[in-house]
């Protein structure tokens, strides 16, 4: 307040009256928050409510399951009802699996399918077997061991141990289950089938058990299925991720050959060729990796085989490294490869292998391993 004789200027007097609403909204508004916050964590317990709910209820229907399944083997029930209780259980074990998806359990939604599945090859029903089995084999790979962890985000160093072996027993429980669907696929001749699953379980191996031979054998399996049933383009794709593979575990050989066969199949494709300079380049960098000459005269296979190789930025890069690998100039060596890499990006495979290469120039073995 102001006396009588105490005047504001006029630019404060209308701040001062324009912060009374503004305070006053502001007040207004964090009830509506507060409120907004309160609705948030109700309907966040109503959810967790909810999953515990469905989580009860399938595991009621686990244990009537079971009842069925042992009533199943009793003299007299099995001689009248027997595969009747059977049917009752798979129906049972599969509603309960879906009731823990729901909730989100996806390491009990993969046992009960897995149960289900068996039962379903008990019953002689080699589909529906194996599509629960495919279903078990999701549902493992979306388990996390610290799904039902309440305590801090922060694991400690045995919280985080444990964690990484149930993750593991997950991935190969997901194994387990797919294999056996495979198993039931390819004795249907359902191989096309089986090859995507097989393509499922060689990532498994790639991203969560870190097993690169494994996930090679199973894509190896997977374009032989593929190729088998003509599906050339789907068995390509498997076959370049074993020749990266085999190239990153110095099995240079073997992906020269995959690199090569894949070449060769593409270069004639109006669709696909474009990529076959892209083989091409990848085989002659491992040809490199193992001698030189063998580099030179693979270099002139391909152009022979394919002359648009020629005018490629690929085979035109290749004959630079060459040059400045016979001269053992590693300056050279590098320029070649920025050259290259400030118009099409280096991948990681590629720098691995240019970096291979170029440590075998005389004075760079015990270099930084940069390319730049």
């Amino acid at each position: 307040m102001t006396g009588p004789g105490l005047q504001l200027p006029k630019g404060l007097a209308r701040r001062a009256c324009a912060c009374a609403p503004a305070a006053a909204r502001g007040r207004a508004k964090a009830p509506g928050r507060a409120a907004s916050r309160l609705r948030e964590a109700v309907a966040a317990a109503a959810g967790n409510m909810d999953n515990a709910g469905k989580e009860r209820e399938a595991v009621q229907l686990m244990a009537e399951a079971e009842k069925r399944v042992k009533a199943s083997h009793s003299f007299l029930r099995g001689l009248f009802g027997g595969n009747t209780r059977i049917e009752e259980a798979c129906e049972m074990y599969t509603r309960a699996a879906n009731m823990f998806k729901m909730a989100k359990n996806w390491s009990a939604a993969g046992n009960a399918f897995c149960q289900a599945a068996k039962l379903h090859m008990q019953l002689q029903s080699k589909h529906d077997s194996a599509t629960s089995f495919v279903d078990a084999g999701n549902a493992y790979k979306k388990a996390d061991p610290q799904a039902k962890k309440t305590a801090s985000p922060e694991p400690s160093l045995t919280e985080w141990i444990f964690s990484l072996f149930f993750l593991n027993a997950y991935a190969s429980e997901a194994i387990n289950c797919l294999n056996a669907a495979i198993d039931i696929y390819t004795d249907m001749g359902r191989f096309t089938i089986a090859a995507k699953h097989h393509i499922t379980i060689a990532e498994i191996y790639e991203t969560e058990l870190v097993d690169i031979e494994k996930a090679i054998a199973h894509y190896e399996q997977s374009a032989d299925y593929y190729k088998g049933e003509e599906s050339n383009s789907s068995a390509n794709k498997c076959l370049l991720k074993v020749a990266a593979y085999a190239a990153q575990l110095e099995q240079y050989q073997k992906a020269i050959e995959i690199y090569e066969q894949v070449g060769a199949n593409t270069m004639d494709n109006p669709l696909l060729k474009y990529s076959a300079k892209d083989y091409f380049f990848k085989a002659a960098l491992c040809h490199f990796i193992v001698d030189e000459l063998n580099a030179k005269l693979a270099l002139e296979k391909y152009e022979e085989m394919f002359p648009a190789f020629t005018d490629s930025r690929e085979c035109k890069l290749l004959k630079k490294l060459l040059e400045a690998h016979e001269e053992q100039n590693s300056e050279a060596y590098t320029e070649a490869v920025k050259e290259f890499d400030s118009i099409s990006r280096l991948d990681q495979w590629l720098t691995t292998m240019l970096l291979r290469i170029k440590k075998s120039i005389q004075g760079d073995g015990e270099g930084d391993g940069d390319l730049k």
